[in-house]
């Protein structure tokens, strides 16, 4: 039997039966191999097989739809019967149930709901959940197959009137150009669904932070000024539900209205023809613009750990999925076939483009947005940004000053630990709008008389302590002393548990080179460990990351410590790489308590 069931949490109000809410199917359907199930077909089957599907809102209509063929044409395998049971799921919750499962953590998705199954199978809509998985930790994680079923091209939608003062649909326009707008001094309203969340979102968001870093050289302040302020501008209507997103454009052809509606927002060219078929007062333009961004993919995923006659069912699920009568079923999904073309039925925007229906914009390759065709470092950077830009917290940094930190780093052109360190931090900084409260300290041992630690800047909103932070950053020089560790951590715990903020994420950041060298003078990491499992307050929660740099840290020391507070350590033997760490480490924070 086919199964269709699931949430729609993003879309429920652009689609038609097909796609509703509750929706429930009863087909039963068989696989056979590789090569095609007619070929394996039988009048009758015993028994039952059952492969579980996860879907892609979008999709799942189509999918069923083939799947009502199968059981017509009566398909079996070796005389058993297989049961596949398509389940119309969001592609970020069936993603968290694969990372609780496999121990990744992707940034901005959180938890698995309770209910939440992985299936056999999984279409979402874009490889770019594929990509983060394995980026995330799921080390295990190698699904087979992975080609596309079906593509729809990432947008930017506009409200129709606006489109044309920008001057749409005759004038070529880039991501360049919508950078401009939407950082202008009476810039477009634009807004994302969270990138972290929705794959069309964070393919917008990769298109327009490349744009952003085109300004100047990479990691300059001219293109880091332009990235933050792209991040920020979209964070203003950004939205955790699609529908949500949708229902903010104009609603009313009076000026007004177009002027106070979204005016502008990443969507897959599919959500732009399901809003445009509800006869919304205003329709949406397309606009297809250059270079293109990564397009949903929808990769057929046979997840690990499957049975073998799972497996064969779902090759031949595969095989159903790329017949020329699928391209048909995707069209009328608003949905194109993998190579960029359409099928019967289809109504493109204007100024679509396809390789074989008459524009002049060719569609990138179908190639184009496959698992291995996308840039991991450019995903997680992209995701980690955004949540490090767009989120509130407040934070003690600590940083290492220790004898140590003196050491040449050959991946920087020798610059020393201690540089790379605060030249991590003062970029960071740098994306902290300040709604944020953070302090700096330093610490050694004996830094200030027997006191392993040195108050640089007490934690207030950056609103008003930015420049004191920057200056204090410049000042830090490392000292001769070595590393005092464990006291460092419990007073700083004490500190930001002694002023704790509700409503925000109450964390320290510490980087070290090293592993705690005051055992003489110091507490000892027993007693640490025991201190803080008696400071720790569930209800008013500190959160400690460490970030360990170079090989001399003892990554079970530091992880023992942020196991018993609460929080992750993170260690990289290139201090190189100290920057993406320390972005990873923020993003991947908990929400804040409500």
């Amino acid at each position: 039997m086919v199964t269709v069931s699931g949430r729609h949490r993003m879309r429920s109000n652009l689609r038609g039966a097909g796609a509703a809410a509750a929706a429930t199917a009863l087909v039963a359907v068989v696989a056979g191999s590789w090569f095609g199930y007619q070929q394996l077909a039988g009048p009758s089957c015993s028994g039952r097989i059952e492969l579980s599907v996860s879907a892609a809102p979008e999709i799942a209509p189509a999918v069923r739809g083939a799947a009502d063929d199968w059981v017509a044409n009566g398909a079996a395998v070796g005389g058993t019967c297989i049961a596949v049971n398509v389940l119309s799921a969001e592609s970020v919750d069936v993603a968290a149930a694969v990372a609780s499962k496999h121990g990744a953590t992707l940034a901005g998705v959180g938890q698995a709901s309770g209910t939440a199954v992985t299936p056999d199978v999984w279409v979402p809509d874009s490889s770019t959940w594929l990509v983060r998985l394995k980026a995330g930790g799921a080390s295990a994680f190698a699904p087979a197959n992975g080609a596309s079923i079906a593509r729809s091209p990432v947008v930017v939608a506009l409200p129709e009137p606006v489109a044309t003062r920008i001057g749409w649909p005759n004038k070529e326009l880039r991501w360049s150009d919508m950078l401009d707008q939407v950082t202008a001094s009476k810039p477009l309203r634009a807004g994302i669904v969270e990138p972290t969340q929705d794959a069309a979102g964070l393919s917008g968001l990769l298109s327009l932070t490349a744009a952003a870093s085109s300004t100047g050289e990479a990691g300059s302040p001219k293109a880091q000024e332009a990235m933050v302020g792209a991040l920020r501008a979209l964070a203003t209507n950004r939205s955790s539900l699609r529908q949500d997103l949708l229902a903010r454009f104009p609603r009313s052809t009076d000026p007004t209205a177009i002027a106070n509606g979204l005016g502008a927002a990443a969507l897959s060219e599919e959500d732009v023809i399901a809003y445009n078929n509800t006869k919304p007062p205003i329709k949406l333009a397309a606009l297809y613009l250059d270079p293109a961004p990564i397009p949903l993919d929808f990769p057929f995923a046979v997840l690990p750990g499957i049975e073998p006659s799972k497996a064969s069912a779902a090759r031949v699920l595969f095989e159903a999925l790329r017949s020329p009568d699928f391209k048909d079923r995707l069209a009328a999904q608003a949905l194109r076939a993998p190579d960029g073309n359409w099928g019967s039925g289809f109504q493109a925007p204007t100024g679509a483009p396809s390789p074989a229906n008459g524009g002049e914009k060719q569609v990138p390759p179908s190639g184009q947005g496959g698992a291995a065709d996308l840039d991991p470092v450019a995903i997680s950077t992209a995701t980690t940004t955004w949540s490090v830009a767009t989120q509130s917290g407040r934070m003690l940094c600590v940083i290492d000053v220790s004898g140590s930190m003196k050491k040449p780093v050959a991946t920087a052109n020798g610059a020393s630990r201690e540089q790379v360190t605060v030249a991590a931090a003062s970029q960071g900084l740098g994306l902290f709008d300040d709604s944020w409260s953070i302090g700096l300290w330093t610490f050694s041992t004996n830094l200030q008389g027997s006191q392993d630690w040195k108050e640089l800047v007490g934690i207030r909103p950056l609103s008003s302590n930015r420049g004191e932070l920057q200056r204090g950053l410049a000042s830090i020089r490392p000292s001769s002393g070595n590393t005092g560790l464990y006291d460092t951590v419990l007073a700083a715990y004490k500190k930001v548990q002694q002023d704790w903020e509700p409503g925000k994420v109450n964390s320290i950041v510490l980087f070290t080179d090293g592993k705690n060298e005051d055992d003489a003078n110091g507490i000892s990491q027993k007693g640490l460990l025991a201190q803080i499992k008696k400071l720790r307050d569930d209800e008013q929660p500190v959160q400690v990351i460490i970030i360990g740099i170079g090989t001399e840290v003892n990554r079970a020391e530091l992880k023992s410590i942020t196991d018993a507070a609460g929080g992750g350590a993170f260690v990289t033997t290139d201090p190189s790489k100290i920057g993406e760490i320390f972005l990873q480490a923020i993003a991947l924070r908990p929400p804040a308590p409500r």
